[in-house]
Parts: structure tokens; sequence; C-alpha cells
């Protein structure tokens, strides 16, 4: 039986993002439950914004369909997203709008979407470490038919939470960012 695949993702290209560090952490607990996981950076993709004019004129952007292909091939995802004036950030809903093109008549709607899963996480210096964008974005995702894990995990004070290696350098919080990788993975291997 082939492991469970992961989509791991943060909704920031910053560099230093501390949202990208944060998802690597948990993608490492993903790795030790098993799972087969791919990271990608969103500033790889380099997407236009989303219009329906610009869909018209030009059909699917050859980098949004590259990113549709991941999501569709991987059985759930994990995702930290920066908090923007109290949501996530328009450079992660702007991914996901291409994504949730049809590209055919008889492409089933939201086919990279539909019955996947989904755990969250969030890492800023504010003290509410991006909770307040995760409402917004487990709200969408929901919406766009992905079961989104109960368990989630926002980091306050990120700019001081991560040593020169990347890794977190409160061995529990590290543990606990851990879990999320492994719950999913956990999961998603009981439902195959």
């Amino acid at each position: 039986m082939n492991n469970v695949k992961i989509l791991a993702f943060s909704g920031s290209s910053r560099d230093g993002s501390f949202n990208k560090k944060l998802v690597n952490v948990a993608a490492a607990g993903a790795r030790e439950a098993g799972a087969d996981v791919t990271v990608v950076d969103l500033k790889e993709f380099d997407l236009p914004l989303y219009t329906q004019n610009r869909e018209a004129a030009d059909g699917m952007h050859p980098k949004a369909r590259e990113f549709k292909k991941l999501l569709t091939e991987h059985d759930g995802f994990l995702i930290s997203s920066p908090e923007n004036n109290s949501s996530y950030s328009v450079e992660l809903k702007n991914a996901i709008d291409w994504a949730s093109r049809k590209e055919s008549d008889d492409e089933r709607p939201l086919a990279a979407f539909a019955g996947k899963y989904a755990t969250l996480m969030a890492a800023s210096p504010g003290g509410l470490g991006g909770l307040r964008g995760l409402v917004h974005l487990r709200g969408l995702l929901q919406n766009m038919q992905v079961t989104v894990l109960p368990g989630q995990f926002a980091l306050s004070s990120a700019h001081q939470a991560f040593d020169d290696s990347e890794k977190l350098k409160d061995e529990g919080t590290e543990a606990k960012v851990k879990s999320l990788g492994r719950d999913l993975a956990e999961l998603l291997k009981k439902l195959r």
C-alpha cells in the first residue's frame, strides 16, 4: 500500500517567513509518522491575480495548473497562514482561487479540494499568533468541501521562537507542532 501523501505550504512567500518555518516543523512530524510530504513555496508559482477576464482570455495559468495538480495528487494539506488584517493572506486566497477553477466540463467541481483533509497553523510576531486569520481560512476551506481538523496552532512571538537552524527553541512547542503533522498523517492512514 502506498503511503499517504501530504502537501505542506505557507500562505507567505516572504523570505525568512515564520509561517514557512512553522509548516516545515509540522511536515517533519508527518514524515515521522510515515507520510510522504511535499513542501512547496507559493513563491515558486508567482501567480497573477485571478480574475475571470484573465481566465477567459488566457485560460488556466500554467503555474496555477501546476499548483492545482499538486493539490489533486495529495490526500491532505498542512497549511500555515500569516494573518493580514485579521484574515489570511491575499497570496493564499489567490492560489486557492486559481486552483478551484474547472478546466473542462467533465471535471468535478472543486476537484483539487473536495474530500481532502487539512490542518491549519499560523505564526506571527503578535500576541495572538495569527489566530484570527485561521477562523476565516477554516470557513473558506470547509465551504470548498475540505474537512479541516479541529486541532490547530497559532504561534505568538514568532520572531523569537526559532533558532538559527529554523527549529523551534521550545521543545514543547516543537512537539506540539510536529503532532499536527503526525495527527493528520495518522488520520489519513486510518481513512485508507
